[in-house]
């Protein structure tokens, strides 16, 4: 039985516990103390300053699925819907000669994306990781 993961991994659920545990309590204090409600407090205190370990649990999960090789190997059916990463490896023929010329030029445009996506939101993901597990 193969169980899609809905609600989290536990590595990310782990990140975002030790962010929030490293946000002070007197936010949430002096939230209260103005009238905020449970639901306000965390949305307009608590979730604006989550933001760089959101962003650090979306690219990092991104690059997990982007690299995943058996998860749509097991669902995906029809040649024309497989990932980049078993149409790469359909280029490796066992019984015959391999085409590592197609192999590479595949294996390098498939990194366009993750490098871009990288170099857009690295300032997030290096302040998602490096704030985590701090405290004070």
């Amino acid at each position: 039985l193969v169980l899609p993961h809905f609600f989290g991994q536990a590595f990310f659920i782990y990140q975002m516990m030790q962010f929030m545990a490293g946000i002070p309590r007197e936010l949430d204090e002096a939230a209260t103390i103005d009238g905020c409600s449970k639901y306000t407090i965390f949305s307009r205190v608590i979730l604006p300053l989550l933001k760089p370990a959101l962003v650090t649990t979306v690219i990092i999960q991104f690059y997990w699925k982007w690299d995943d090789f058996m998860g749509p190997l097991i669902y995906l059916n029809k040649p024309q819907d497989y990932t980049v990463s078993i149409a790469i490896k359909l280029f490796a023929d066992a019984s015959s000669t391999t085409d590592y010329g197609a192999m590479f030029a595949m294996s390098t445009l498939s990194l366009i994306p993750v490098f871009i996506i990288f170099l857009f939101f690295n300032k997030y993901l290096v302040e998602g990781i490096s704030t985590s597990g701090l405290k004070g």
